[in-house]
């Protein structure tokens, strides 16, 4: 063996050795956020790409203007997953629903820590809490509603949807809850949450999506190419409201007060939830914008609409007041599509 040859061994086995000892192994680093953002905020939730385990959650402050991103990954030193859906609070903590990778986080609501997680379902999409020991959860490609129990996070039963492998958001009226069924269905179900049956159904249009209830305990639920006004008691639509599809979907939300809607028609428009007709000029201009998202402050009323931009990059969250008057500009994840206001 040359002794050129022995020189170059012994330098690789010494860099490597080297870079052994100056790689670090162990838990992953985490942030406390104990004494960080705190009182009214807001939670974004970036979808991310599809396969790609991007998702990701922000948390926004209104009074200071201050937006905290990849929250989740900062806090636990692990990412969210892939395709975060949508989030619900209940009492002190974060549910986060996280479709593709079939979980559900549970997180505090001060420091963004884990406190646990819920599994066992298909592709989770949204949680309704009943009680504190019974939630549903929809599931995008399971015959099924998930029942699970919020003080241990496990499942205690299910409710069976036959004919329907698709169901999506939900809205309570006293003891029925609602539930749309969107990948390619049209019906809206009811639920008596105290027997876990479907014990009625409604036919209201092409891929029901978001649904939500007014001041007048109405139900406003968006299906490709409308907005729909139904009555929970009679089970039937008393208001149809046309929207251009142009390829988007249409995205509604309710002001504080819950008396007045707003939704996606290439532009933003409003309208109080008694009218029957249309509005005959939008309220915010589109300005060539991605629509993604769309909610209002339980409080202020402020508007944040959000833009996927490429669907690659970065997403953008705009805030308007609730006369439509601009206040902020939000850099968050990729592909916002989901609020959740502390």
């Amino acid at each position: 063996m040359k002794p050129s040859y022995l020189l170059r061994l012994l330098i690789a086995c010494l860099w490597l050795f080297t870079a052994a000892a100056c790689m670090k192994y162990g838990p992953p680093t985490t942030e406390d956020f104990s004494h960080g953002p705190s009182g009214e905020g807001l939670f974004i939730v970036s979808q991310g790409n599809f396969m790609y385990a991007n998702a990701s959650l922000s948390y926004y402050v209104p009074g200071s203007k201050k937006i905290e991103n990849h929250v989740f990954l900062r806090a636990n030193g692990i990412n969210l997953g892939d395709v975060a859906q949508s989030m619900t609070l209940y009492k002190d903590r974060g549910y986060i629903v996280v479709n593709n990778s079939g979980v559900v986080f549970v997180i505090d609501l001060q420091t963004f820590r884990m406190k646990g997680t819920i599994t066992g379902m298909v592709s989770p999409r949204h949680i309704h809490f009943i009680d504190d020991h019974k939630a549903y959860i929809t599931d995008l490609y399971a015959e099924k509603i998930t029942i699970i129990d919020p003080g241990t996070l496990q499942i205690i039963g299910s409710i069976p949807t036959p004919g329907h492998k698709s169901t999506e958001a939900m809205a309570q009226r006293d003891q029925l809850v609602f539930v749309t069924c969107w990948s390619y269905d049209n019906y809206v179900l009811v639920i008596d949450s105290q027997t876990d049956r479907i014990i009625d159904s409604l036919s209201v249009g092409h891929q029901p999506s978001q649904l939500l209830t007014d001041a007048a305990g109405m139900l406003w639920c968006t299906v490709r190419g409308g907005v729909l006004r139904i009555d929970p008691l009679q089970k039937k639509v008393t208001l149809q409201l046309p929207v251009s599809t142009e390829g988007y979907q249409t995205y509604i939300a309710l002001n504080g007060t819950k008396d007045t809607l707003y939704y996606m028609d290439k532009d933003l428009w409003r309208m109080p939830i008694e009218d029957t007709q249309p509005p005959s000029l939008p309220f915010i201009s589109r300005q060539g914008r991605l629509p993604y998202g769309l909610a209002a402050d339980p409080v202020t009323s402020d508007i944040y609409m959000a833009d996927a931009l490429d669907y690659m990059q970065e997403g953008k969250v705009y805030r308007y007041t609730a006369q439509g008057v601009p206040l902020d500009t939000l850099t968050t994840g990729v592909n916002p599509g989901f609020f959740c206001f502390k």
